[in-house]
């Protein structure tokens, strides 16, 4: 029987999906199925092309061509009669995600989401775009004249198909594990990409190049290396280079923080800048993006400590950011939510805006007037005739301004933000994508381990526990081997690299903010069973998907930064920074030989290694492996980690032996860099080792601050 003819359904099979985007498209018209094997036998039965349509559950435009068409009754009509439609959440399916962007990049010269694809039933791309309307406009070809053409050029030019089908597969796969000229992997490849990236800064408003404009914190965390690498002791010119950047980090993270794309009522950043100045946002907020920024304003806040007790603006902003994510995007059970949308109520932004006339009856007069000459409220609204909170002015030149002492203003501003605070709570809230994520949750253990080192907030590092404790328990199939995404009691999908990677830094992160050492037991698990399942034995660095993984059209290898980081970049930084922690020479050289590989795209292309450039850094050290050693007198642990987590010292590796633990009873991944470290003359001690090779024993914080400095 005709299905067109059949009378709408209640649901389509989208609804036996866990992915809130899949859900979301549970009660179109359009007669949907996940990407599987039984949406291509039918493609394959019937001899129809395949629809794939790829998006998330946060992008707006996804949203816009799923009201606009496939909720059309009409068109969906089409797509039933002339094509077999899958619908796919590429946050639970990078891999099918990467493959067919790369198709639609080489097809249009451009990419975004929502992709739509056609295939031949084999998987094979033959046309793509992006957002398409439904009727032609602005320039635009409609939806439904394409679906009408595409089935012509079906029926009568099956040829021209095949052979468009054909190309675009060999020029996906060559794209799919590209090749780099070997460089070396020392000093100059950095002072290359410090060049690079100072060249592409904006010196105005923050941030590289022009509008939209995103945060990439891997970028400016390599520029503060590069500062503390070139900046003490380098050449006249690469000590100027040196200050450039940290003016740059410092004018991008300021801006960011002060912008509209920082909320600055819930805390948190959403996901870029649609102009160059910061103000005008789209809405959703990624947990990526917020985990990848936390270590950047820490890193900044560490170089900005000065001597007196006052705390450096980045680590209010790092406080903020964090209890933003524990209040709304931690599961009960301890994983992390994947994302909260633009949209509320159909209006993007809705949730986040205000009208002066909101802002004057919630404050009163007085604290209103402050309040909107502080954050830019107008009674003509700075965007489509509301108001996006931002702080144009410094908090001290604000002050000025309005003839107030800083502090109390603050004391001011503070309250009414608490004021609006509780009025926004009472408004509709975005969709929240309650999916968790592997990698993503690996990126946000890291974020909470570094922020519970170095502002001593013990309940950072518990909220890290249950994430990692979570996963590790709930996330695996019934072999132990990880896997991708969880929602709904039900865990899903084949890892990808970065899932085993970003877990396994974040391991590395939370040892040393607990030194349970439970947690490099299973990081170094993880690695091993990494490198069994993805490495590429033959041209060297790790593949995104492992070797029995579904068999798709190209089998990629990760190797530029997008948004987060590449899974090949983030591997040689895992698989680093553990060898050195465990003593596991192998595990360092997995690591080296992996960014061998990613050493001509770093020199070529830095603006697009970012996190490769972070591991190099790492490589060449100098690497601190701080090694804490308890005495029967006990030992004051916060001055001593005070000591070691106050100021910036990248690459550092800190582990500590407990007290009255013999050397044969000391843990495995441990034993390398414990064994036969004692106290001396009873009080605590701490050894700084280089390379493996350890310094005199030190019996002070202040001393072992010395030596870190």
């Amino acid at each position: 029987m005709d299905q067109t003819a059949l009378p709408r359904r209640a649901s389509n099979r989208l609804i036996h999906e866990t992915s809130p985007y899949l859900l979301q498209h549970a009660g179109n018209p359009v007669d949907w199925y996940p990407w599987g094997d039984e949406a291509f036998a039918r493609a394959v039965a019937e001899d129809k092309p395949v629809f794939l349509s790829v998006g998330y559950s946060a992008c707006h435009w996804c949203h816009v061509m799923e009201h606009e068409s496939f909720e059309d009754e009409n068109i969906a009509a089409l797509m039933n009669e002339h094509f077999v439609n899958i619908k796919v959440d590429r946050e639970e399916r990078p891999d099918v995600d990467q493959i067919y962007m790369s198709a639609v990049q080489l097809m249009t010269q451009r990419g975004g989401w929502p992709m739509s694809v056609f295939l031949t039933p084999q998987k094979e791309p033959f046309y793509g775009g992006t957002y398409w309307p439904p009727t032609s406009r602005m320039g635009m070809p409609g939806f439904r004249d394409i679906l009408r053409k595409i089935n012509e050029i079906w029926m009568t030019r099956r040829d021209e198909v095949a052979t468009s089908a054909q190309s675009l597969v060999e020029a996906v796969n060559r794209m799919a594990a590209p090749q780099f000229a070997s460089a070396r992997l020392n000093d100059d490849v950095l002072r290359g990409a410090l060049r690079d990236l100072l060249r592409s800064a904006d010196r105005t408003h923050g941030g590289f190049g022009g509008a939209p404009k995103f945060p990439h914190p891997m970028d400016l965390r390599v520029l503060l290396r590069c500062w503390k690498r070139f900046g003490p002791s380098g050449s006249e010119a690469d000590k100027t280079l040196a200050r450039e950047a940290l003016d740059v980090v410092t004018l991008t993270l300021d801006k960011m923080a002060r912008g509209g794309i920082y909320d600055h009522l819930g805390g948190g950043f959403h996901r870029y800048s649609t102009d160059a100045q910061w103000l005008v946002p789209h809405f959703e907020k990624m947990l990526y993006d917020n985990a990848l920024l936390v270590p950047a304003y820490l890193e900044l806040g560490q170089v900005l400590r000065g001597d007196d007790s006052a705390e450096p603006w980045p680590f209010t902003i790092v406080r903020e950011t964090l209890d933003y994510v524990l209040r709304e995007m931690q599961q009960p059970q301890g994983g992390f939510y994947s994302t909260q949308d633009a949209d509320s109520e159909g209006e993007e932004g809705k949730f986040f805006v205000w009208s002066e006339q909101e802002i004057d009856a919630l404050l009163g007069e007085e604290r209103a007037a402050l309040f909107k000459s502080c954050y830019d409220v107008t009674t003509a609204g700075n965007w489509e005739g509301h108001n996006i909170l931002n702080r144009p002015r410094p908090h001290e030149q604000a002050a000025r301004v309005l003839g107030r002492d800083p502090q109390q203003l603050s004391s001011i501003l503070a309250e009414c933000r608490g004021t609006l605070s509780e009025a926004r709570e009472r408004r509709t809230k975005p969709g929240r994508d309650d999916k968790i994520l592997v990698a993503w949750n690996g990126w946000m253990i890291s974020a909470l381990a570094m922020a519970s080192q170095v502002l001593n907030e013990e309940r950072y590092a518990a909220a890290a526990v249950r994430a990692a404790d979570f996963l590790l328990e709930n996330v695996r199939n019934e072999e132990s081997q990880l896997l991708h995404s969880y929602k709904d009691g039900r865990a899903r999908f084949a890892a990808y690299l970065d899932d085993y990677a970003a877990l396994i830094e974040g391991l590395v992160d939370l040892y040393q903010a607990t030194f349970d050492p439970r947690h490099l037991t299973s990081a170094r698990e993880l690695a091993r069973d990494m490198h069994a399942r993805f490495a590429d034995d033959v041209q060297g660095g790790y593949f995104f998907t492992a070797h029995d993984h579904e068999r798709l059209i190209a089998r990629t290898k990760d190797a530029q930064d997008n948004a987060t980081p590449a899974g090949n970049s983030q591997a040689a930084t895992a698989l680093l920074r553990l060898g050195r922690l465990c003593g596991e020479v192998q595990l360092i050289e997995q690591g080296r030989q992996t960014l061998q590989n990613l050493s001509g795209l770093m020199a070529e292309h830095p603006r697009a290694a970012g996190q490769a450039l972070l591991a190099l850094d790492a490589l060449l050290g100098p690497t601190k492996e701080i090694v804490l050693i308890d005495s029967e007198q006990g030992m004051d642990l916060d001055e001593w980690l005070d000591a070691v987590h106050s100021r910036f010292v990248p690459n550092k590796l800190l582990v500590r032996r407990p007290l009255h633990t013999a050397d044969a009873d000391l843990p495995d991944v441990l034993r390398s860099l414990l064994t036969e470290r004692a106290a001396r003359d009873g009080r605590t001690t701490a050894y700084v080792c280089t390379e493996m090779t350890c310094g005199p024993p030190i019996t002070s914080p202040q001393d072992l601050a010395i030596e870190l400095s």
